[in-house]
């Protein structure tokens, strides 16, 4: 399985720590969004590629890597795209998971539009110390996850037969529509827990 790390230019929640063990555990390419290679600089870490108009990378990281010949890929400051989307377009397709590090955080419409990309790229996922993130179509299963908080926001128009199973809220064929909260704050009772829907997108976000 091929896996990137992608940092966005948020906020690191949880130690440093947490994300060297991450990465030092499933390794894979690092990737940075501008100003996300400041982040990856307070890990100790080199990039392979660093995307956007590097208005927000400060000159001695920019300084840093450009010695150790990490590659820049400048754009324009008008674009089309966030800086992280730049990095997703280009990627998307040559990893099966990109793990988004820093994606929240900041002004509430740019961590918005970071949500709003899980619902476009859906190998993308979110991960903190404190909660993980995803998109599920049709079917997931969940792992030695046993009392884990759990919330299931609707992603589409609609959702059809979503059935819940390991969970303290169990459900089944529930038809949802966008804007519900009925699926928010449940619990994992079973060390394997399995939701599934007909039609229709989640987003997943586990504490």
């Amino acid at each position: 399985m091929k896996i990137a790390y992608l940092f966005f230019n948020g906020q690191l929640r949880g130690s440093k720590k947490f994300y060297s063990n991450l990465i030092e555990k499933q390794e894979g390419d690092i990737y940075c969004a501008d100003g996300g290679a400041n982040i990856a600089y307070q890990l100790n870490l080199i990039p392979k590629e660093i995307y956007g108009d590097l208005d927000s990378i400060k000159d001695e990281v920019k300084d840093f890597y450009a010695k150790k010949n990490v590659k820049f890929i400048k754009f324009n400051v008008e674009k089309d795209y966030t800086d992280s989307e730049l990095v997703l377009n280009e990627i998307e397709k040559k990893y099966d998971k990109i793990y988004a590090i820093a994606a929240l955080g900041g002004s509430i419409d740019h961590e918005l539009t970071n949500i709003n990309l899980l619902n476009r790229y859906s190998n993308l996922i979110f991960v903190s110390q404190k909660e993980k993130m995803f998109k599920i179509e049709k079917s997931y299963d969940f792992f030695n996850m046993k009392n884990k908080k759990v919330s299931f926001i609707i992603f589409s128009d609609k959702v059809k037969d979503l059935t819940l199973k390991g969970f303290k809220y169990d459900v089944k064929n529930l038809d949802l529509t966008k804007g519900e909260t009925r699926c928010v704050s449940n619990i994992i009772e079973k060390n394997e827990a399995r939701l599934t829907l007909k039609n229709g997108a989640l987003l997943c976000v586990v504490k």
